[in-house]
């Protein structure tokens, strides 16, 4: 479900007044892939819901270049809001999560294992409220870089 980056705040308060353990997470999510599935799954595991912020197209192109995004944020987040372990989907264009982070309050931070404490720029803003950052190890092989340049070899 697509949450509106101005309800995200409230819409989390609601669910952890509820008794709902919020994990978060956060990425582009351009073309989706086994990885991605894998990585979700585990995030989901870590509470009773998975809200996922989502760069914006202009983001992922601050990110990654001009030539992306390949799929537009609609696109991506009605494909990730598909997946059984994703149940809440936030769009976000700064060039972190923490604004969204500090709105979500999370109990859990998922992020990949390529990240740690010291690299992740959002970690002291879910430890500030005593919430937990957790390392998710990627999948070898798997990524959205890795499929476009398999493609751009055919």
């Amino acid at each position: 479900m697509l949450i509106a980056r101005e309800d995200i705040e409230k819409f989390c308060e609601v669910l952890r007044k509820g008794g709902k353990r919020v994990v978060f997470t956060n990425g582009c999510f351009d073309i989706l892939h086994a990885g991605h599935v894998r990585y979700l799954e585990k995030a989901r595991a870590l509470g009773d819901c998975l809200v996922l912020g989502l760069n914006s197209d202009a983001s992922v192109r601050r990110l990654k270049g001009p030539a992306r995004p390949v799929n537009r944020e609609e696109d991506r987040a009605e494909v990730v809001g598909a997946l059984k372990s994703v149940d809440y989907v936030t769009v976000f264009d700064e060039p972190t999560a923490s604004e969204l982070i500090a709105l979500v309050k999370p109990a859990v931070y998922a992020k990949g294992g390529d990240y740690n404490l010291d690299t992740l720029p959002e970690a002291k803003i879910v430890q500030s409220y005593g919430g937990e950052v957790a390392f998710i190890d990627l999948v070898e092989g798997r990524s959205t870089t890795n499929i476009i340049e398999k493609i751009k070899e055919q």
